[in-house]
């Protein structure tokens, strides 16, 4: 039986904004969707011209909420947060979301531009470096030769000023998108969003990180046998030793030892009050 909705500890709930459905995955509100369902939902907020922002999530970005309140704020108040990452879905299925399954940072950025083409949505390019830029839209446009591409723009590694900040948003508005795609690392990617959502027009942020590296050809993707067996995270440090083992040595056991005390009932992980912003909670 799934939890009432006045249990903050809660499981498995629907949203009341919009029926949409969620568990609780260490306190982190992930959505109950899969690539197709959440392609629509995107579409749908698009239409209706709602200010939203999309979270891709993975345990490792799980982990990290529970050491920092405002970004695991940020996800709770996210109109998705989807499951790219095995270990998410899993939890879903547990909760009694059968469909649920993985969506994937690239693989999302690739059905929304798939089916904004026939609908001319306008997409921007948020991120990365202007070369990676110039090659992710050269093939994302041989992809989708339809597809509406309005702009881009490589930001500066370090803190924007506020003049920068402002500067930033009058381009974006300027371009009329109707989707910023953000190829940030995490979790500067949500932070931008969070910070800069009231400032945009756009209806829809959406945080896709190394998701530019991949389609600009940079980086290699895991095959799609390891993606979906839930050691990507494998493949990944392989890829990357140096950069990541210490990453993975502290997530995976982290991960693991707490998702265990939670279904348990030896640790609670309660869901925030709802607070302002995109994203209202029962």
């Amino acid at each position: 039986m799934r939890n009432s909705p006045a249990d903050r500890n809660r499981t498995s709930v629907p949203d009341s904004k919009d029926s949409l459905k969620w568990t609780n995955v260490l306190g982190v509100r992930v959505s109950a969707v899969n690539l197709e369902s959440a392609t629509g939902l995107i579409e749908k907020a698009i239409e209706d011209r709602r200010k939203e922002y999309v979270c891709v999530r993975d345990a490792h970005g799980v982990v990290r909420c529970q050491k920092d309140p405002e970004l695991r704020s940020i996800h709770n108040r996210a109109f998705l947060v989807t499951p790219d990452g095995m270990p998410l879905v899993w939890a879903l299925r547990h909760a009694g979301y059968a469909e649920s399954d993985r969506v994937y940072g690239p693989d999302l950025m690739l059905s929304v531009f798939d089916a904004g083409s026939s609908k001319g949505l306008r997409h921007f390019l948020y991120g990365a470096t202007a070369e990676t830029l110039g090659q992710l839209q050269t093939r994302l446009l041989a992809k989708y030769p339809q597809a509406r591409i309005v702009g881009s723009y490589a930001p500066p590694f370090r803190q924007l000023s506020m003049q920068e900040e402002t500067d930033v948003a009058d381009r974006l508005n300027r371009s009329g998108a109707d989707i910023i795609w953000v190829g940030l690392s995490s979790p500067k990617q949500e932070l931008w969003m969070a910070r800069m959502r009231e400032r945009l027009d756009a209806p829809m942020l959406i945080g896709v990180g190394a998701a530019f590296d991949f389609h600009a050809g940079l980086k290699r993707q895991a095959p799609r046998i390891i993606q979906r067996s839930g050691f990507e995270w494998a493949f990944r440090l392989l890829c990357e030793p140096r950069r990541l083992w210490r990453r993975y040595a502290l997530v995976v056991p982290t991960f693991i030892s707490l998702t265990a005390f939670q279904r348990l009932g030896l640790r609670k992980f309660p869901i925030e009050d709802a607070v302002s912003g995109s994203g209202q909670r029962p």
